[in-house]
């Protein structure tokens, strides 16, 4: 496991240069094979023209709301209009988040939305630096209850309490750098799975 920093830095250049170097090595030691196993778990969901749901909270939401830029817009574009995915980012609506976050309970913001939309066939991604977000172990409850299919991306979530059908653990606590290499990992998916879309390829 990864820790950065470990101790004070008076020195900005130094500071940046470990950040940097600690981000690298994280990154080249993650494992591949699931990345590779969940481009073609989200390339099957979209050829079905089922849903992909995606959910974080704090930086991780503002991730999860890129998913669509990058699915949504940018594989219809390379298909021509052929191929036409649909990403829903749970975080979305902060008048639905807060709603349900008043009215009924925090942990049930995101679960309550699936329970309103998803169906058998789709996916859920949940982005959780520390893994132990309620929201986050809620909805992946419901979603396994439904038979929907989960990726979990964690940052150093130790415990093996997700049951997940494809967990990739980033193995590093830093919630900056959890959080960089969940939005690589993101455009890796994305931009692998759009390439395989891409008109001269259908």
């Amino acid at each position: 496991m990864k820790k950065f920093p470990l101790k004070k830095y008076s020195d900005s250049n130094l500071f940046f240069k470990d950040y940097s170097r600690i981000k690298s090595e994280v990154l080249n030691k993650l494992d591949f094979k699931i990345i590779s196993n969940i481009c073609f778990l989200l390339e099957k969901v979209i050829r079905n023209k089922k849903n992909i749901f995606v959910c974080g909270n704090g930086g991780s939401a503002s991730v999860a709301n890129h998913f669509i830029c990058d699915f949504n817009k940018g594989i219809k574009i390379s298909s021509k209009n052929r191929v036409i995915p649909r990403v829903i980012s749970l975080n979305l609506s902060n008048e639905l988040l807060t709603a349900i976050g008043n009215d009924l309970s925090f942990s049930k913001i995101f679960s309550h939305q699936l329970d309103n939309y998803a169906n058998i066939g789709d996916c859920l991604i949940t982005l959780s630096c520390s893994g132990n977000s309620k929201n986050i172990i809620d909805a992946i409850k419901f979603a396994k209850k439904r038979k929907i299919k989960v990726v979990s991306l964690t940052g150093f979530y130790t415990k093996s309490l997700i049951k997940s059908d494809y967990h990739l653990d980033i193995g590093c606590k830093n919630y900056g750098i959890c959080e960089d290499i969940f939005q690589s990992i993101m455009h890796m998916i994305a931009q692998f799975v759009r390439q395989k879309f891409e008109i001269k390829s259908l």
